[in-house]
């Protein structure tokens, strides 16, 4: 904490909803610990996702929930195709980008290294990806859910990962 003077406009959120009126699926969601996951589709476009599911089968498949409004959605629908990248402690800045929680000057994708694939680009440095064909999407809660059928999967060294826990980012310790 920086104790400058200045530094520090509000000791809390002051646009937090009051505690006896929070939704407790919300909260409950929060206590849920979720893989910090960047969706990318070749257009490209990309997201920040962290309700993302793999079940393994014949053929496996991947399931998560998007925003239906959201540029990465368009460019899904568009291609039938994307990409799931998992993210780790180094992609804290990148993760927010993609959510829209961190200036992005010239665009998403213009700043740091990116591998193009058939299915969107990924970060040079993930440690894996998995390209995805969209089966399916529909409605669910205020989300959309997509469902698609896993393709391809490139996994490099072994990484921790990033997650998200009652509304910040965590790492295993």
């Amino acid at each position: 904490m920086n104790h400058e003077p200045g530094a520090e406009i509000h000791h809390t959120d002051p646009f937090a909803v009051p505690a006896g009126q929070r939704s407790p699926v919300r909260r409950l969601r929060g206590r849920l610990a979720s893989p910090v996951t960047l969706w990318t589709a070749p257009e490209p476009a990309g997201l920040t996702v962290s309700s993302t599911l793999v079940a393994e089968g014949e053929p496996d498949r991947l399931l998560g929930l998007v925003d239906p409004e959201s540029d990465l959605w368009a460019a899904v629908e568009s291609a039938g195709r994307f990409a799931v990248t998992p993210l780790g402690p180094a992609h804290r800045q990148l993760a927010d980008r993609f959510a829209g929680l961190f200036p992005s000057p010239g665009g998403l994708f213009a700043t740091g290294a990116w591998t193009d694939t058939p299915y969107g680009p990924v970060p040079a440095d993930a440690g894996g990806w998995a390209g995805c064909r969209l089966d399916s999407a529909r409605g669910y809660g205020w989300g959309l859910l997509v469902e698609a059928t896993i393709e391809a999967v490139e996994l490099a060294g072994e990484t921790d990962p990033l997650l998200h826990y009652r509304g910040r980012y965590r790492e295993l310790t």
